[in-house]
């Protein structure tokens, strides 16, 4: 598997082939190779039974070194597999595909993030990208929408299979009262008022700054006093950022009433321990492919309020059944969404619930790790 980031560094093609690898352990025999910025991680790794080669990366600068090593790490770990499943496209897919079809191994291509996976917006990276995406052997899509996109860029049908992320619905798993409040006393967060939560990277596309909004403005005519918790990376060179949006945020927390409830907190592995201790997720992207944090707060039994995104959070969310769905960038929208959760505790606890069903009936990490295999299987069996 290759993927952008890999324990203990964080991206969502990670953490999902992470969790695959330790439902299919002993099933399939797994290897990562993945890049790094953090300078002092291992090149040659095991993390939790799993070969680990990691290819260390400066944020912000692009240098031919890397490539380099990633050609010589193919090298010696194609020796020993039997395809290539890379998480996403990116400028790496060229040099995996060119050392793939040297060894003569398939490659399957996951198509996760809306915008950067489409087909649409590869061609526009040249030939050679083109030519590096097109001649996968398959592709998995996360969603209908994603799917749909490859179908419009003129790709085979017979090519592509729909397969959602999957969750591991033993970790993420309602939490008591009496858990939720030592959550929160373990996580130095307000022990006495209602908790709203925010799990991603600090984004325009992840547009954080209309939840801040929204909050603000629930705060101001409803008096909930509430706290709201952004738990996601705010350096912007790890995501080629021109803006700095959690910086701009943070300056004007001052102006804005109840600005000192509002808390940043970075990455973290215990991402679990914050859903548990929350009362209500938002998500409110301009965009996604499926997204995890929709998913992960679902089985945790949280009402989740999400922007209304089609063929992505609209295939899980029913508004009003399990969840509530917004329109994207609707300021209003999500205040009152937000203030009708917070005020109407029956309601929240029917739209939790739903949530956790409706996870563990279509989207445990057990089903989705045999969809997995299957499609192993189908690609070596031509």
């Amino acid at each position: 598997m290759v993927t952008g980031a890999y324990h203990p560094e964080f991206s969502a093609g990670g953490l999902q082939c992470r969790a695959i690898a330790r439902e299919l352990n002993g099933r399939a025999d797994f290897a990562v190779l993945t890049t790094a910025t953090t300078a002092d991680l291992p090149v040659h790794d095991h993390v939790e039974g799993v070969p680990v080669t990691r290819v260390h990366v400066e944020p912000g600068r692009r240098r031919v070194t890397p490539m380099f090593a990633m050609a010589w790490s193919l090298i010696r770990l194609l020796r020993r597999r039997d395809l290539v499943h890379v998480q996403g496209f990116s400028r790496k897919n060229v040099i995996v595909v060119m050392m793939a079809r040297a060894f003569g191994r398939p490659v399957i291509v996951h198509l996760q993030t809306a915008r950067h996976d489409e087909p649409q917006t590869i061609r526009a990276q040249g030939r050679l990208a083109w030519w590096a995406f097109a001649s996968a052997a398959y592709y998995i899509a996360v969603s209908a929408g994603l799917q749909q996109r490859f179908l419009e860029g003129g790709l085979p049908a017979e090519r592509i299979e729909q397969v959602p992320n999957g969750v591991d619905t033993g970790r993420f798993r309602p939490a008591s009262s009496d858990e939720q409040q030592r959550l929160r006393r373990q996580l130095r967060l307000p022990m006495d008022r209602p908790l709203v939560l925010f799990v991603g990277v600090m984004t325009p596309d992840k547009q954080p700054h209309v939840l801040l909004d929204a909050w603000a403005d629930a705060e101001r005519q409803r008096r909930l006093g509430a706290t709201l918790v952004f738990v996601g990376a705010t350096d912007p060179r790890l995501f080629e950022l021109t803006d700095r949006l959690a910086e701009q945020m943070q300056q004007r927390l001052a102006a804005i009433e109840g600005g000192e409830r509002v808390h940043f907190v970075p990455p973290t592995a215990d991402i679990d321990l914050y859903y548990r201790a929350a009362d209500v997720v938002v998500m409110p992207s301009l965009r996604e492919g499926l997204p995890n944090v929709v998913l992960e707060a679902m089985a945790t039994g949280l009402p989740v309020i999400a922007s209304r995104l089609r063929g992505s959070t609209d295939t899980i969310i029913e508004d009003g059944v399990n969840g509530r769905l917004v329109e994207p960038g609707d300021r209003a929208g999500f205040a009152a969404a937000i203030a009708d959760i917070l005020c109407e505790p029956a309601t929240a606890a029917r739209l939790g619930a739903a949530a956790r069903r409706t996870v563990v009936e279509r989207y445990d990490i057990g089903c989705i790790a045999e969809r997995w295999l299957a499609v192993y299987d189908q690609v070596l069996s031509r």
